[in-house]
């Protein structure tokens, strides 16, 4: 049994609850009292991570409000993560301080660069955070990106190891990705610190800057080609105006996935939806196709298709459905990003044929033979592209609805129980005649008086 507190184990259990761990070592001031500390730890620290433990899964890990999957026993590609006690002993280059991170913890934390990895601590400690520890050989993209809807300018720069972004990994992933947030300004005095803070500081002109220079240099130092990539509204904006930054493009377009609301932003490598877990990116290259559904006068669907084959197996593919897109933003996402990237359209592909040929024979059309000749994104002979009609059918189905809905409704059926109805225009003739007859009755007053 060690004679001092295991400060190790102590962070990583309560991470998220630094009054516990300043409680705990207030009160560690005898050696019986240590020890009871230690095996307290050290019970929680194996139910937390189930070691040595035959409890239900279901009963463990409930210690952290919000629990990361990163940690000391986590793995990506089969190798083991990096022990906060190996990282600690490793010479910080860098370190920043009081940034906040939203993922995978949400809470101010300092950044420490060293040579091969990125990682997080509480202030005023040395130990690293088991959760925020990336090595720079795992990173496979970066990116810096404005944080929708705040009056304040801010971004978030979003770093995405193996195994963290992946549609096919996120429900499996060993890992959870680095999101954090930075102000539009420079940074505090005294905020920057380590060997190369005099290097850093001549590039801290603001928070970006110093990031950027940060990042990129230790990426390059590790040998990856990774570029930090941010949104250019001039390859795509949003045309909804923002009413706290009127001046300032939005970048971004709002959206649901399942019952969770975030934001898509559509970059040059791929599609980026944030910023709540699970965060999710899916590469230009892994999208098989696009679909539109469910477009209605308002909104629309987006279902991308993707390749998730493994193992040789190339034509596995998964949808992935974004729900709730403004209508107004969909010429810019189908023109300005999927007709410019060549992204394949299938809105009306073969498992979308049923619905449509529903439609048609509702409306007395011709069968699916025709319809089934044309290419996905050929123009038929009304002039129109087969998304152009899905649009145009599925207005007309809800408008169909709206019809039905009021063919339904009856104002006078409790009035009328015996079922002796009269047409409409029966019914409009006796209003014509009632109003006739008060205008007589109105003039007469007039004249009378």
């Amino acid at each position: 049994m060690s004679s001092g507190l295991n400060s190790q184990k102590l962070n990583h259990v309560f991470q998220s609850r630094t009054d516990i761990v300043e409680g705990i070592q207030q009160a560690a001031d005898s050696p019986s009292r240590i020890k009871l500390f230690n095996n307290i730890v050290d019970f929680v620290y194996e139910q937390l991570n189930g070691v040595h433990s035959e409890e239900p899964a279901q009963k463990r890990r409930r210690v952290d409000i919000e629990p990361s999957r990163n940690g000391p026993l986590s793995q990506s590609n089969g190798v083991t993560a990096p022990s906060p006690d190996s990282v600690a002993k490793e010479d910080v280059l860098l370190e920043i301080k009081d940034i906040s991170i939203s993922i995978p913890q949400r809470k101010k934390f300092d950044l420490c660069f060293t040579a091969s990895h990125l990682y997080a601590r509480a202030p005023g400690t040395k130990a690293p955070i088991p959760s925020i520890i990336f090595p720079w050989k795992s990173i496979e993209y970066a990116f810096f990106l404005p944080v929708p809807e705040k009056s304040q300018v801010q971004h978030n720069y979003v770093i995405l190891p193996q195994n963290s972004y992946f549609p096919s990994q996120t429900s499996n992933a060993s890992v959870d990705p680095l999101v954090f947030t930075v102000p539009a300004t420079a940074p505090k005095p005294g905020s920057i610190s380590g060997p190369n803070a005099d290097a850093a500081s001549s590039v801290a002109d603001s928070y970006s800057t110093l990031f950027h220079w940060a990042i990129n240099k230790c990426l390059q130092a590790g040998g990856k080609q990774v570029q930090i990539i941010a949104a250019d509204p001039a390859k795509f904006h949003s045309v909804i105006r923002q009413p706290h930054r009127p001046k300032e493009q939005a970048v971004h377009v709002k959206a649901f996935r399942g019952s969770k609301d975030g934001y898509l932003f559509f970059l040059e490598n791929g599609i980026l939806w944030g910023f709540k877990k699970p965060l999710m990116f899916l590469p230009l290259d892994k999208i098989a196709a696009v679909s539109y559904t469910n477009v209605l006068q308002r909104t629309f669907n987006i279902v991308v298709e993707i390749f998730t084959g493994e193992g040789g197996d190339e034509e596995a593919t998964e949808e992935i459905e974004f729900a709730m897109l403004d209508q107004e933003d969909y010429n810019g996402i189908n023109e300005d990003y999927i007709a410019r990237h060549k992204l394949q359209d299938r809105s009306l592909a073969d498992q979308r044929k049923a619905k449509r040929e529903l439609i048609e024979n509702t409306k007395g059309k011709k069968g699916s033979g025709e319809g089934e000749e044309n290419g996905n994104g050929a123009v038929g002979e009304d002039g129109m592209t087969e998304l152009q009609r899905a649009q145009l059918e599925a207005e007309q189905q809800l408008q169909d609805e709206e019809d039905e809905d009021e063919e339904d409704y009856d104002p006078g059926s409790d009035e009328d129980e015996d079922g002796s109805g009269t047409s409409s225009d029966d019914d409009d003739d006796d209003d014509d005649d009632d109003a006739g007859d008060n205008d007589g009755e109105d003039e007469a007053g007039d004249n009378d008086e």
